[in-house]
């Protein structure tokens, strides 16, 4: 059995401190820039929920302490990028993805949620997605993921996953579709697709933080 969780809304449809992830959910799905935040205990989440979302929201939670071989390895992740994440409820299908600048992990997009999508579509998503909004904004920052399957299919320009079309994820393929349309027709970005090393840096500041 899991451990029971709270949860912290500091912005969404209503605000307050939840004792599920479904009425969470509720309160933060299809709301723009809902911060929100699990909490192991009643008492740290009532805590929590008194101060600024600030100081909790994109905060990493165990950084993992870097070993000399590691450091000489993946050195620091460069702060001035953008960070992406996708996310899918191995229940229900329904998956997301974001980004967020790396320094701070001010949201910058989100979409979603989408019916019958994995992980990966949702990575390789929010990938391009970064990619179109710096183009569009003259942005040229490195842009980080922590998916070695999104960014080979970036790169290869080709989603290879196994997930079947059908009608009630038509609309997600569609923008899958348009992904690859835009890639074909956009290859001189300046922007760098660099891995997020977990494991050397902790949770990638996209993380939907559900674990």
């Amino acid at each position: 059995m899991s451990k029971k969780k709270y949860y912290v809304v500091w912005h969404g449809k209503e605000t307050g401190v939840f004792d599920s992830w479904n009425s969470c959910k509720e309160q933060v799905m299809g709301f723009p820039g809902a911060k929100y935040k699990s909490f192991e205990t009643k008492q740290e989440a009532e805590d929590a929920y008194k101060q600024s979302s600030s100081e909790f929201v994109g905060k990493d939670k165990k950084k993992p302490k870097l070993t000399a071989e590691q450091k000489r390895k993946y050195s620091e992740p460069i702060q001035e990028s953008i960070s992406v994440d996708g996310a899918c409820n191995s229940r229900n299908g329904r998956a997301e993805y974001r980004g967020v600048y790396t320094h701070n992990a001010q949201e910058i997009f989100k979409m979603g949620p989408f019916d019958d999508g994995t992980n990966n579509i949702m990575e390789f998503l929010a990938i391009v997605h970064a990619l179109s909004y710096c183009k569009r904004e003259g942005i040229p920052l490195p842009i980080y993921s922590d998916s070695r399957n999104a960014i080979l299919w970036v790169k290869k320009k080709e989603v290879r996953t196994k997930q079947p079309r059908t009608v009630k994820n038509e609309p997600l393929f569609n923008l899958i579709d348009r992904a690859l349309n835009w890639l074909n027709d956009n290859d001189d970005f300046p922007n760098k697709i660099l891995k997020w090393e977990t494991k050397a840096w902790g949770e990638i500041p996209a993380d939907f933080n559900r674990k």
